[in-house]
């Protein structure tokens, strides 16, 4: 490659940089400046009034090119006053790294017309760690982590820190399954997602990115090795490796990790599985990373630059408006959500201004629009049928994903295999008395009235306004109840009664919803731990509910109700009307339950509270003790 190839591709990249540190900077300003300008400044410093100071350091760090980075040594004094720092000077220039780290890059939203007020911000951190002894390592990770909790407490936006190794991404080799990490799920769609998404926060540039040459193909390995043996007179770009192509068993991988996030971002994941079941559909085209960079860089002067959110956008909308023509105008409804957009607003942001050729390209009605809108005050009903098309729409795509499978190699590891696939299991799996999951499609529901009605033999629960279909019915109270609480329904101050001939009360209800809520929680299968999927399903706790349905005016335990949940992150509901099937229950499931913690419930206007609480806990204890005598059980009152 010619040198005047090399520097304009560098000029045009940094431009386009700025360009995207301009989007986050407009979309979330004093996030966007700890996240471009402070971190990388707290990196390189070491002062006992900083955040990520780290005592007796045994070796100095700093980002490359923080000490020269003169938007950073603009923002210094700032930092200085922030921390109370009267030091003179430029604390970077004093700083003499003996160990490097090569650069910071977010990945993923930020910066783009994907990011919104509840955007993550992923960070990955690039060393070479044969750079760093054992001790130096450790007390990199110490300084991440204080730097970590600081920002946790004073930054709106979440930041998640990713630790890599130079040779780790040229291999596309990211680390173990984990709640943030995609493990062998993702390796090339990941080093894809990345190269297309990124924005350099400082230090060395992508190699990547300057091996392009309009009208030619840029063999990677040799450009690499050309710039390595200083062909080009430059240090500021790092070599992460060349990326020609994605297999599709890594597509498939991929869009089981895609349908995982799905569970709590539905809509956000919609669209990247689209955009996965589109590139396995249009597989001799260039990689979508090549086709952006393609665009970035084929300028001359007049530079006009592209957010890669609406790039992949758009050609997702192409894709589905040529192959799906039956859901594409549900697509575009999803995607106009996701990017929380308000088009015909008083206020117009940045985020209309660059999304609005796409809408022109594919429109959606006027009045639709509108609608959409005002998305957030549709009746509580209306969101969960929304959300139910959602996530039938996932089923279907990743049905077509799955559809190609047949034909390669499952490049998933047996046990990333086994966390997804049960994970997926617990969200989806129908089974016995498990209390089941709405499909939420946003996390902020119109949560308006909710009133309890008895037709005599029926429970039913509606949302004001929607008395003709209810949101959870059921023969018992308790399980409606249990349902709200789980699926975060249930909201105190919204919560009425219609009246009915049974003893149960408003007040009661509440109570238990409260005693539900302390116990189990709502459903967040985000915050199971992945190694539990390794485990053998286990029941973690147990609520046994002694005679709710009656007035508590009686001493017999005739109709007990079990709510219990297990370590996969499900919930269950069971009721016996007898003490014999109730010891059943207990000893078919004695397995899963030997390390449950129990806990009991009896309406407190009983007349009988404390005997009865006493005599049931005492019956349990019985049962246990006669499935395994040496099985030890917490109980709490």
């Amino acid at each position: 490659m010619l040198g005047k190839t090399f520097q304009h591709n560098k000029k045009v990249y940094l431009a386009y940089n700025n360009f995207r540190k301009k989007i986050f900077t407009e979309l979330a300003p004093r996030d966007a400046q700890s996240i471009l300008y402070l971190l990388p400044w707290l990196l390189s410093v070491n002062d006992p009034a900083v955040p990520g100071y780290v005592p007796n350091l045994e070796e100095s760090l700093a980002v490359f090119g923080a000490a020269t980075d003169m938007a950073l040594l603009k923002e210094e004094p700032f930092f200085k006053t922030l921390f109370r720092i009267r030091k003179s000077g430029s604390l970077l220039k004093n700083a003499a790294p003996a160990a490097l780290i090569q650069g910071l890059y977010t990945i993923g939203s930020v910066g783009t017309i994907s990011q919104t007020a509840t955007s993550d911000c992923d960070i990955w951190i690039c060393i070479k760690k044969a750079d760093f002894n054992e001790r130096s390592q450790e007390q990199l990770l110490q300084k991440i982590n204080l730097i970590k909790d600081w920002m946790d407490a004073n930054l709106k936006m979440p930041v998640y820190f990713f630790l890599c190794d130079l040779e780790d991404i040229r291999n596309s080799s990211f680390g173990v399954l984990g709640n943030e990490s995609s493990g062998s799920a993702q390796r090339n769609v990941l080093k894809e997602e990345f190269y297309r998404t990124s924005i350099l926060i400082c230090g060395k540039i992508p190699l990547w990115w300057a091996c392009y040459c309009p009208g030619e193909d840029v063999d990677y390995q040799a450009f690499a090795a050309q710039y390595a043996k200083d062909a080009f007179c430059d240090y500021d770009f790092i070599d992460m490796g060349e990326l020609e192509s994605v297999d599709k068993e890594e597509y498939f991988g991929a869009a089981l990790w895609q349908f995982n996030k799905a569970l709590t971002h539905p809509l956000k994941s919609l669209i990247k599985m689209l955009l996965l079941e589109m590139l396995l559909g249009s597989k001799a085209e260039a990689l979508l990373c090549n086709r952006f960079r393609s665009l970035i860089l084929n300028q001359e002067r007049d530079l006009i630059f592209h957010d890669p959110s609406i790039f992949t956008l758009r050609a997702i909308l192409e894709y589905n408006r040529d192959n799906h023509p039956e859901m594409f105008e549900f697509v575009k409804q999803c995607c106009y959500l996701r990017y929380d957009l308000k088009f015909y607003s008083k206020k117009i942001t940045l985020k209309e201004k660059l999304a609005k050729e796409i809408f022109q390209l594919h429109p959606l009605p006027r009045e639709e629009i509108y609608r959409l809108n005002d998305f957030k005050e549709f009746p509580l009903l209306e969101q969960l049928q929304f959300g139910n098309r959602v996530f039938v729409v996932l089923l279907d795509i990743y049905k077509m994903i799955a559809s190609c499978r047949k034909d390669c190699v499952n490049a998933l590891t047996r046990r990333d295999m086994t966390i997804i696939g049960r994970k997926l299991a617990a969200y989806l799996e129908s089974k016995n008395g498990k209390v089941p999951v709405v499909h939420k499609p946003v996390n902020n529901l119109n949560h308006n009235n909710l009133t309890f009605s008895h037709d005599g033999r029926i429970w039913h629960v509606h949302a004001t306004g929607e008395a003709k279909k209810a949101i959870v019915d059921g023969v018992d109270v308790i399980y409606c109840i249990a349902y709200l609480v789980w699926n975060g329904l249930f909201q105190y101050a919204n919560i009425r009664m219609a009246p009915n001939p049974t003893s149960i009360t408003l007040q009661e209800i509440d109570n238990l919803a409260k005693r539900i809520k302390d116990i189990f929680g709502e459903f967040d299968i985000s915050g199971v731990d992945f190694d539990n999927y390794l485990e053998m399903e286990k029941v973690t706790k147990m609520l046994v509910i002694i005679n709710f349905a009656n007035s508590g005016q009686t001493l017999e335990m005739s109709d007990f109700s079990v709510i219990y949940g297990n370590h996969w992150g499900e919930l269950f509901y069971r009721r016996f009307i007898s003490v014999e099937r109730f010891k059943k229950f207990i000893a078919a499931n004695s397995r899963m339950l030997l390390q449950t913690e129990r806990f009991y419930y009896i309406q407190r206007s009983s007349l009988y509270y404390e005997k009865q609480i006493e005599r049931v806990k005492k019956l349990v204890n019985q049962i246990f003790s006669s499935i395994d005598s040496c099985s030890s059980m917490s109980v709490k009152l």
